[in-house]
């Protein structure tokens, strides 16, 4: 905190413990994880420690998108996520502060030739991976995903997925489980 007052910034005070604590990982920490804690509300400590104009050497109240896209929405034809825009997705699934909330996505292989279902949950970070054949398409995908959510022993509450067409049918999925879908803005990991 007193370093932050003075101006140091995140990374470098990540980089100071790390130098002075090589062997102690219980007092190492990193940059983004100061970040967090200054701008997420939910882990307030330091946000109330600090006024994040004051800790921060830009001044800034809030992060910077990673895309100059961020925060656009394409109105196109994927009527699946109007109304579920990660804008309103629950602060709580932001902070990581409480389990349940799980983020998702399909990577595909070489040529199309496979594909795999991620579900990462954010909290604890334990993932769920999920191989399919060469189909990946929507009703594949969410088959797959209602198989993977029940087999889960925990509530699942939320799940982020980009906008990409393999979740079109996400209908199903809500069907058979309770849990709200959100989709990350276009351009934005």
């Amino acid at each position: 905190v007193r370093l932050l007052r003075c101006g140091v910034s995140p990374e470098q005070i990540s980089a100071r413990l790390r130098f002075l604590y090589p062997d102690n990982e219980g007092m190492n920490i990193s940059h983004e994880s100061i970040y967090q804690a200054l701008y997420v509300q939910g882990a307030g400590s330091l946000r109330q420690e600090l006024k994040v104009e004051k800790a921060l050497r830009s001044g800034r109240t809030s992060r910077i998108p990673r895309s100059r896209l961020a925060g656009v929405i394409t109105r196109g034809n994927k009527s699946w996520v109007h109304g579920a825009e990660i804008s309103l997705r629950p602060p709580q699934a932001e902070d990581r502060g409480i389990p349940g909330h799980w983020e998702g996505d399909l990577a595909i292989g070489k040529q199309g030739a496979s594909a795999l279902i991620t579900l990462v949950e954010r909290k604890s970070r334990f993932a769920l991976i999920r191989r399919l054949s060469a189909s990946h398409d929507s009703p594949t995908v969410i088959s797959a995903l209602i198989e993977m959510v029940s087999s889960l022993p925990t509530e699942v509450k939320t799940i982020t997925w980009d906008q990409g067409s393999e979740m079109a049918n996400v209908k199903d999925l809500k069907i058979a489980h309770p849990v709200d879908v959100f989709f990350a803005d276009p351009h934005s990991p």
